[in-house]
């Protein structure tokens, strides 16, 4: 019975193929029947009469005709399914639980998340688990390393944080996404570039455009989701820093350079202003019904796309629930000794206030290898303005870092919680 679960999209095609097989019987039935009456006697009639089991009571022969006949559809239909799904299965996984789950996650909720770096994809890693309808916007800033070389010898945007999110939206991540993501050793020529951001940029050359070659590449990598860049101009990050030597501001061009400033960044901005925003992700941005920032490089992943203006207006005029997922802990170079507060108010004081109906952040500040760690501690006059969910959110394996099962499945159940339906528990699309 577990075939005529509602949502399957299988029962009409079940019904379909009885209704078609009874007709077909029904008019063989006739001919045989009508051959039969009509032609003349010879050795085989009685060889036939006794194949249509006329010695018998005829409501015993129809009972035994369509059992016969039920049971062999209804294999055929089974072991068909199996056939067509078998190279879409995981071992040990039954094929009706791996129809159940596609179909709960393809009318999963639409998901735009926001950022760049290790964070968004960690974040994308698990969300993918619950809803297919997801969208990664990602900045094009990056001027440091393998993308940063491709920006500057190719004429490209940077393709290393979507490269991060294509290989974390695939839907099996495999030797193909391993090979994707294989960076070269060496020191020369190709030493130091990723396989994926020379398969990007390749993709570019050959199709046309940047946005084309994000979208063959997804291709390849079976992507469940979009990755889309905030903007399709060349921009490059400025910031005014407050060095720490010095009482002076020191202003740094160019996004792997801030970090590295010994200071506190006090303003942020691109270069050129106003970069127009790339017109995909505002239509996503304004269609989600979910919207989650960070977590991220504070200062290089997350801030940048929402200095484009029309990111951050849409996300301000999206009726979708906003979420911000705060760091677990500071980064060196850019958010020294800020608090989940310092977080977003820096974010507050480049696009406006309260851009978030709730603010995310870790509550467990014990791992035997956080010595060297600062926390980031989730500041309880934020209340005053927003809605603080605080949980343990750490990677045991890596305590910088979220969970992402656990990250994505708190994210879940607070959207849930404030949209419905209640029983999305029961469904359980995103614990396998």
């Amino acid at each position: 019975m577990g075939w005529l679960v509602p949502g399957l999209g299988i029962k009409r095609w079940i019904g379909l193929i009885l209704i078609g097989t009874t007709l077909v019987g029904l008019g063989l039935a006739v001919l045989v029947l009508d051959f039969y009456r009509t032609a003349p006697d010879t050795w085989w009639l009685p060889a036939l009469s006794y194949l249509s089991l006329r010695f018998l009571d005829r409501p015993l022969r129809a009972i035994i005709f369509a059992g016969i006949g039920m049971g062999a559809i209804l294999l055929g239909i089974y072991e068909l399914n199996r056939s067509l799904l078998r190279p879409f299965l995981q071992p040990g996984t039954p094929v009706l639980k791996t129809v159940s789950t596609y179909r709960k996650r393809e009318r999963g909720p639409r998901v735009v998340a926001i950022g760049g770096g290790t964070g968004l994809s960690m974040l994308l890693r698990g969300l993918k688990t619950y809803t297919h309808n997801l969208t990664a916007i990602v900045t094009v800033a990056d001027d440091g390393g393998s993308s940063g070389e491709l920006r500057r010898s190719m004429g490209v945007l940077p393709p290393g944080d979507i490269r991060n999110c294509l290989a974390a939206l695939s839907d099996d991540e495999t030797l193909m996404t391993q090979i994707f993501q294989y960076r070269f050793a060496g020191s020369t020529g190709l030493g130091g570039h990723s396989l994926g951001n020379l398969f990007i940029t390749a993709l570019a050359d050959i199709t046309g455009s940047f946005e084309e070659g994000i979208v063959e590449s997804g291709r390849v990598l079976a992507i469940k989701g979009r990755v889309l860049p905030s903007t399709l101009q060349d921009v490059r990050l400025v910031a005014d820093v407050q060095m720490t030597a010095a009482p002076a501001e020191v202003r740094i061009k160019g996004e792997s350079r801030i970090p590295e400033a010994a200071g506190r960044v006090r303003r942020l901005w691109l270069e050129p202003n106003n970069p127009h925003a790339y017109p995909p992700a505002i239509q996503s941005i304004l269609a989600a019904e979910l919207i989650v920032v960070g977590p991220g490089s504070l200062y290089t992943s997350i801030i940048p796309n929402l200095l484009v203006p029309d990111i951050a207006n849409a996300i301000r005029s999206s009726r979708a629930l906003k979420m911000y997922i705060c760091n677990v802990a500071t980064q060196a170079g850019e958010t020294d000794h800020y608090s989940c507060r310092d977080h977003v108010q820096a974010i507050e004081y480049h696009t406006g206030e309260h851009l978030f109906d709730l603010v995310i952040c870790n509550n467990n500040f014990f791992h035997p290898h956080s010595a060297d760690l600062e926390w980031v501690g989730c500041d309880h006059r934020m209340e005053r303005d927003y809605v603080i969910y605080a949980a343990d959110l750490i990677d045991p394996e890596n305590p910088r870092r979220h969970n992402s099962d656990k990250l994505a499945q708190i994210i879940m159940d607070l959207y849930f919680e404030r949209t419905g339906p209640a029983n999305w528990k029961e469904t359980g699309a995103g614990n396998e």
